[in-house]
């Protein structure tokens, strides 16, 4: 079973950059769907990212398109989110998942799709 720790977040101002990785254990990631979620005090979790693990294909919420970018570093076993041009919007507890199912073009951006996950870490972006 894969275990999930997700590290670099931290307090930063608008406009500034923060990467967040995801480091794994008991499993090698490539043989994974990866997501990267957030979560908002009194909000729904939501999606932000994901890579597929067979075509490496990444897709992005809107609110990320453009200033988010998700990678993989297999020889590292680690999935990393650089996020730039930080808004007080994207404060959130971020969390990545895995899931080791078939890909669904129609459901990736789900949580229920992903079994595994990490603890999450902090985001907070002052204006």
């Amino acid at each position: 079973q894969v275990q999930l720790v997700e590290s670099g977040g931290g307090l930063v101002q608008a406009g500034d950059s923060l990467r967040l990785s995801c480091a794994a254990s008991g499993g090698t990631l490539s043989g994974y769907n990866m997501g990267w979620f957030r979560q908002a005090p009194g909000k729904e979790r939501e999606f932000v990212a994901a890579i597929r693990r067979s075509a490496g294909l990444i897709y992005y919420a809107d609110s990320a398109k453009g200033r988010f970018t998700m990678s993989r570093d297999n020889a590292k076993n680690t999935v990393n989110l650089q996020m730039n041009s930080l808004k007080p919007e994207d404060t959130a507890v971020y969390y990545c998942a895995a899931d080791r199912s078939q890909f669904n073009i129609y459901t990736y951006m789900n949580p229920r799709e992903y079994e595994y996950w990490g603890q999450g870490t902090q985001v907070t972006v002052s204006s």
